[in-house]
């Protein structure tokens, strides 16, 4: 069967068209801009994601038609924790608040001071980047929006509704809001009145794998459709990510080079543990959950130094060869705050260690090192919250890099696989969960072909284990400095 995923990124809203065996018929890309009305501020307009998809779609028509005509299913994959307001009318009340935007966090010490249960029904930590604490500023700051909200979607649960007329989001998703009770996968009411919302403000919730809606006619007609498309509930981001590698099982494990970091574990139920600011979220299937440590910039990073520089990312990477001595100078990748394990929206990235010698290429290297070792970091949160991972898949654009896939191996002590379609991961994943809402068994799943694998190098192992530790002394300056910016 054909089926369609569609990835709502940061950078990017992806489109893959599908055959069986997950073999891709065509692909179709826009990019996306993120806007920074202030420091810490990151937002998006709705509008320019529906455009992406109207624009992808209207090149898979004319490229594919009669291969888009035989597409069953849609399933949807998106950047996860975005604020999107509607009105009762359903129009778009303010620019959509991003995952990586920290203006909430007063918000977020209020609401973890005033609701005692917050970690217990959650089981998260309230983080600016979080839906929850934005609605908290938006009702201080922007009191005559906040009172004309009449629904909140995420990114994709935005895409449904203009797909379908629902109003819908899945578990995965949702488990990003701070108002959903995750071990029971229901919204919780508590949670909800103590950010001053209300249960008909949220979408209905559906399993990544259930159906959730129906293509609108008038799309159909527009894009060929042969008959009524489905739309899958889908999947955030990771979640989607997971399901295009097979990381289902308890056990199952990624590194996400990304925008953002992620260190991913499927655990084999729920498993809370906010005291490190690990992430315990529904997975997308049901009865599934799993464990995450989030760095903000990850890829993020090597896209800031390229602009600075004025350099491709490719030609920067070129500088550095095959395979360099560590860096002589050290880098924060705090350019958006951090998550895991510091949950610190204000902290600030930067160099360390430079001297009147320090080249372009030391700098880099120091980029990806830096990365790394805040991926360390997260490696540790889990560790100390029972989850010990002995290998990992690895995907997202930094994984392109076989000096970065080689320097994270060193640095985490893991053997990493490259693996067959990570380009198209999370499209890929959402694709296949569209076909499970077509009637296509969980059994069908398989795992993408692994690639090339990275093995830990013993020496430089144990010298990115001291390195790594020195480095942590990078954190507290940084956040130290903070306060004065």
């Amino acid at each position: 069967m054909n089926t369609l995923g569609i990835d709502i990124g940061t950078s990017s809203v992806k489109i893959a068209l599908l055959a069986d065996e997950d073999r891709v018929i065509a692909t179709a890309s826009r990019a996306l801009q993120v806007t920074r009305p202030h420091a810490g501020w990151s937002e998006q307009r709705a509008e320019d994601w529906w455009t992406a998809i109207e624009e992808g779609l209207d090149e898979l028509h004319a490229a594919e038609p009669a291969a888009l005509a035989e597409v069953v299913a849609i399933g949807l994959s998106g950047q996860m924790h975005g604020a999107t307001l509607l009105d009762a009318q359903g129009q778009v009340l303010r620019p959509c608040i991003l995952w990586n935007d920290g203006r909430s966090g007063p918000q977020c010490e209020r609401l973890t001071r005033d609701w005692k249960d917050l970690h217990a029904v959650t089981g998260n930590l309230a983080m600016p980047g979080f839906t929850a604490p934005k609605l908290m500023w938006v009702a201080e700051h922007e009191p005559d929006v906040f009172a004309r909200v009449a629904q909140v979607l995420l990114p994709k649960a935005y895409v449904r509704w203009r797909l379908s007329g629902e109003f819908a989001e899945d578990m995965s998703d949702a488990s990003g809001t701070l108002w959903l009770d995750v071990a029971r996968r229901d919204w919780s009411d508590a949670a909800l009145a103590a950010t001053g919302m209300r249960r008909d403000q949220m979408p209905r919730l559906v399993e990544g794998n259930a159906v959730s809606g129906t293509l609108k006619p008038e799309l159909s007609a527009r894009w060929g459709f042969k008959r009524p498309t489905v739309i899958a509930g889908g999947a955030g981001d990771n979640a989607a990510g997971a399901l295009g590698l097979g990381a289902i099982h308890a056990g199952d494990a990624f590194v996400s080079l990304g925008t953002s970091g992620v260190l991913w574990a499927t655990t084999a139920s729920y498993a809370p543990a906010p005291a490190r600011a690990v992430h315990a979220f529904c997975h997308a299937l049901p009865g599934t959950w799993h464990q995450m440590g989030v760095l903000l910039s990850a890829a993020a990073s090597l896209a800031w130094w390229a602009g600075v520089t004025g350099m491709a990312e490719a030609d920067l990477l070129a500088e550095l060869g095959s395979d360099p001595e560590p860096s002589s100078c050290w880098f924060g990748p705090y350019l958006n705050g951090e998550r895991t394990p510091h949950n610190d929206a204000n902290v600030q990235g930067g160099f360390f260690g430079l001297s009147g010698g320090t080249t372009r290429a030391d700098m880099t290297l120091a980029v990806l090192e830096g990365v790394a070792y805040a991926m360390r970091d997260a490696q540790e949160a889990l560790a100390s919250a029972g989850t010990h991972l002995k290998e990992a898949d690895i995907i997202g654009g930094g994984a392109r890099s076989a000096l970065w896939c080689q320097t994270m191996a060193d640095v985490l002590g893991i053997t990493l696989h490259q693996v067959a379609e990570s380009e198209i991961g999370c499209a890929l994943g959402a694709a296949r969960l569209a076909r499970m809402a077509a009637g296509e068994p969980l059994s069908a799943l398989r795992k993408p072909a692994r690639l090339r694998s990275f093995t830990p190098r013993a020496e430089r192992a144990a010298r990115h284990a001291q390195r790594h530790a020195h480095w942590q002394q990078i954190y507290p300056a940084l956040s130290g400095f903070a306060k004065y910016i």
